[in-house]
């Protein structure tokens, strides 16, 4: 059953329509300005989500102090890494904060496919360009993945089921679900409805 993962929320509003429509993921974003949050906010924001929504922080090239401090606080239950993070730091977040992993690659071609599929994360993110571009790669390329994966970037309402029929793990959306760079309730609910139809 493929999963779904909002992520880049960052308002108590957010926080709400997540919980009344409950995707499995919730993603907070530790980079970037866009959709940064601080780590007070997220905390804040983690207090407010319901428990069974598992949270997911996104870091790039980030220390590994920082992100085990969001661990031991409870704020987030799964690294996700966007940077230059190699085999050796996604092994020491592992060990040492004992969370998924979860490891962004950018998808131009089948050899980034093949590269992705040798990372030692638990799970890839398949994305376009740096992430978070709203632009879609070649699901084409998808072909002969065989290894879990959450599919990420130009992902929206419209073509939600779309996504959902090349059984990824999970589909990863930010962008695709926001009006003037702010989370929509309305794409949010018509996003969760075209995969929960899928699933059935």
């Amino acid at each position: 059953m493929v999963k779904v993962k909002f992520c880049g929320l960052k308002r108590s509003c957010d926080i709400a329509w997540a919980n009344e429509l409950h995707p499995d993921y919730a993603g907070f974003v530790f980079a970037g300005q866009k959709r940064r949050v601080s780590d007070d906010q997220a905390a804040a924001l983690r207090k407010d989500l319901a428990p069974s929504i598992l949270t997911v922080g996104v870091f790039v090239d980030d220390s590994l102090e920082h992100m085990g401090k969001l661990v031991a606080a409870g704020t987030i239950q799964i690294v996700q890494l966007h940077g230059q993070e190699d085999d050796a730091m996604i092994d020491a977040v592992r060990q040492s904060l004992q969370v998924p992993v979860i490891k962004a690659f950018s998808i131009v071609s089948e050899g980034d496919i093949r590269q992705a599929q040798q990372s030692r994360a638990d799970y890839i993110l398949l994305d376009h360009g740096a992430g978070g571009t709203g632009n879609r790669f070649d699901w084409a390329l998808l072909a002969h993945i065989d290894k879990p994966y959450f599919l990420a970037g130009g992902l929206n309402p419209d073509n939600a089921s779309q996504a959902a029929k090349l059984h990824p793990f999970a589909l990863d959306v930010s962008s695709g679900i926001e009006t003037d760079g702010v989370k929509d309730k309305e794409k949010m609910k018509r996003f969760m409805a075209q995969v929960r139809a899928y699933r059935r």
